[in-house]
């Protein structure tokens, strides 16, 4: 059994780790932390969130001893702000832990990046350098000999699991960019409330155009151009992208089913469903570990559709898809079934 702490384990993510680790055979559930200031340190965690009564019943834990906690642990999952896993990551890495982070502080590599999207500079290149973007589904060979994997965003998660295989497979014109447009539930703003998050104020609308650090972590992982426009919409979980791409000279639709289709053929280790020429819908996928794509070619152009749950193949459900890989075990345990 591996140790496994979950830091930041109050909010919504942090709840679906718990859950999953518990669930999981060969993990043990050794802690869960907040900040030392946190009001919810001492509460179970099944207080705040009442689906884990009689589930999860643990304590939240003050984080004041971050090597204490170092020692005891396997596994490191960090579901906390970027600043905080930019500093906590090195200090679990340096005692030996696995780090599976769940923020943006290690996706992207470049001088430029984490000042203009997150607002610091990045302290810890070292670890930057080597840290594996977990992009389950692509990078499984990386994944599994990381010691800091940085899962991706719920955002760029859907987008790149629909557009990878078209680009990896030559079948885009690269010169006209793909258009990404994407409606999330409010839960992705985390736990807390606030005045633009709350239903009984959200209304759908486009956010952060061009200037969303989504964008940056697609085009980068991609390697291509986009243009991303997030959505905020007024439901809790779930998102749904919508992506239409120009096909090069020449390409069929038979070409881009079998793109997808020798992308993703694995559904006992592949947390991809493929609908064809059926559309996405986030029905489908809410409360589930998966990502749905569908798509439908038109001349030169297809227009592909991908839903997944934010908080779960967006966030949780892939960070435990890459416990899983790092560590042998089968990708989907503790996922399904």
């Amino acid at each position: 059994m591996l140790n496994t702490s979950i830091i930041g384990a109050s909010g919504y993510t942090g709840a679906e780790l718990a859950a999953m680790v518990q669930k999981h055979p060969q993990l043990h559930l050794a802690g869960l932390y907040v900040s030392e200031n946190s009001l919810d340190a001492g509460k179970p965690l099944s207080e705040l969130h009442g689906q884990l009564r009689g589930l999860v019943d643990l304590p939240l834990q003050p984080l004041a001893d971050v090597a204490a906690v170092a020692k005891s642990s396997d596994i490191v999952l960090l579901a906390t702000a970027h600043e905080i896993s930019h500093d906590l990551a090195p200090i679990f890495l340096e005692a030996g832990c696995q780090v599976f982070d769940l923020s943006g502080a290690f996706r992207v590599k470049g001088d430029d990046f984490y000042p203009q999207y997150y607002g610091f500079t990045h302290q810890h290149p070292q670890w930057l350098d080597k840290a594996v973007y977990g992009l389950a589904e692509w990078q499984a060979d990386a994944i599994a000999k990381a010691q800091l994997v940085a899962v991706p965003g719920c955002y760029p998660t859907a987008s790149q699991l629909a557009l990878k295989p078209l680009l990896v497979a030559g079948l885009v014109d690269t010169q006209q960019w793909p258009v990404i447009n994407a409606v999330s539930g409010a839960s992705g703003a985390g736990r807390k409330a606030t005045m633009v998050n709350t239903f009984c104020e959200v209304s759908l609308m486009a956010y952060g155009v061009f200037t969303h650090r989504h964008l940056p972590e697609i085009a980068t992982h991609l390697g291509t151009d986009v243009i991303f426009t997030p959505h905020l919409g007024n439901f809790k979980r779930g998102i749904l992208a919508t992506i239409t791409v120009k096909l090069a000279e020449g390409v069929t639709p038979e070409d881009v089913t079998q793109a997808m289709t020798s992308a993703y053929h694995q559904p006992t280790e592949q947390a991809v469903r493929l609908l064809g020429n059926q559309a996405a819908r986030l029905q489908d996928v809410v409360n589930t570990c998966f990502c749905d794509i569908g798509w439908q070619v038109q001349g030169q152009h297809v227009i592909l559709t991908a839903a997944i749950d934010n908080l779960l193949k967006g966030a949780s459900s892939q960070a435990m898809q890459c416990i899983n890989i790092r560590n042998g075990f089968s990708p989907l345990t503790a996922l399904v079934g």
